[in-house]
């Protein structure tokens, strides 16, 4: 074996021996008053050692380009992201002694820079969200590294099969449960790598559990959804961090999509603080942003007599926010009125009644 191959073996290994470690995320039940029979379920990914969602990603992300023979000792790993992604790469990058170099918006949560800084990685940021992936290609390519592309390899490096992935994961945690077939699964896309592979995993285990992606302001995913277009672009970025993309990536995959949502801002960020007070504790605007689908999708569930569970994702904690879902001066900085949406969501959740035309956009297959 050549020592580059026994340095990628070792690589591997190291890699698995972090896995075994790890224990799986809890699946926290939420009830609520307004929805009696319905159960609603939130997949803790804060719990992982990098404290989000992207700790699964990066660790696919990470055996794939292994296995292909992209990463090599000593040469840097590069990535774009808004951070979180960033934060679990560098965790994995520092775990087999490479460097690690995150291009990220200029906009991104210090809390998010810190923890990158952390776990040992180089923070390179960028003014305009929309060159994130040049640069980090110009990056790459000249301090001899290698480009991870999370937007590019999200959907493929993660197995749905099965693996333990986050469905798998689901389902098992399910099944003591009063519906142990969820009617729907509600994620967010950032890559498009979640909702393929929980779309693909239902198919291929033939469930009937659909799913649903709620889509922030300033995103192009909810619109390449609905018209099929994969050339739309914008020249800004989402506000809700991690989720949301000014152009089409190549891991969203709309045909394992059920139905879509477009939340405003302010509905996210109010979904943010709610559930920061039902839960006892704060999670992340990509959180609250999918909760707002939950409440619609159980509202449609109501009205035709249906029975059943939703699962979402818990995916980050909102300590990684305190300067602004959680900071009542940033709220107003950026003319945030969270006020009526925060109203409306409580009365949902205590009376089941219907979300009002701030839930602007909604499509499905």
């Amino acid at each position: 074996m050549t020592p580059d191959r026994l340095w990628t073996a070792q690589a591997i290994q190291t890699i698995e021996a972090d896995y075994t470690r790890s224990a799986d995320t809890h699946l926290i039940p939420l009830r609520l008053a307004g929805f009696v029979d319905i159960n609603f379920y939130l997949k803790d990914e804060s719990s992982h050692p990098t404290g989000s969602l992207k700790h699964r990603l990066a660790r696919s992300l990470f055996l794939y380009a292994l296995a292909n023979g992209w990463l090599h000792a000593g040469r840097p790993v590069v990535e774009a992201s808004s951070g979180s992604t960033a934060v679990s790469e560098a965790y994995f990058a520092r775990l087999l002694g490479l460097p690690f170099i995150a291009v990220m918006p200029a906009t991104t949560s210090p809390e998010k820079i810190a923890a990158i800084q952390f776990h040992g990685g180089q923070c390179h940021l960028v003014a305009d969200p929309t060159q994130l992936i040049a640069e980090s290609q110009r990056l790459a390519a000249s301090s001899g590294g290698h480009f991870m592309d999370q937007f590019t390899y999200a959907e493929r490096a993660t197995d749905w099969r099965a693996n333990n992935n986050i469905a798998e994961s689901i389902f098992g945690q399910l099944k003591l449960e009063r519906y142990p077939e969820p009617s729907w699964i509600v994620a967010s896309c950032g890559t498009g790598g979640t909702s393929a592979t929980l779309g693909r995993y239902v198919r291929y285990r033939r469930h009937a559990t659909r799913i649903a992606c709620a889509d922030p302001d300033n995103s192009v995913f909810f619109d390449a959804f609905v018209t099929g277009q994969r050339d739309l672009t914008l020249t800004s970025g989402s506000r809700i961090e991690g989720i949301g993309r000014p152009r089409v990536e190549a891991s969203f995959v709309p045909s394992v999509i059920d139905s879509m949502f477009q939340v405003p801002d302010e509905m996210s960020i109010a979904a943010t603080r709610w559930l920061a007070h039902a839960l006892g504790r704060k999670p992340g605007g990509s959180t609250g942003c999918q909760f707002v689908a939950v409440l619609a999708l159980a509202c449609q569930m109501q009205a035709r007599g249906e029975r059943g569970s939703i699962v979402t994702l818990l995916c980050d904690g909102g300590e990684r926010y305190a300067h602004s879902y959680y900071n009542d001066a940033w709220l107003s900085a950026h003319r945030y009125d969270i006020a009526p949406a925060l109203a409306a969501i409580d009365a949902t959740c205590r009376t089941g009644a219907a979300l009002p035309d701030l839930l602007a956009r909604h499509d499905h297959v």
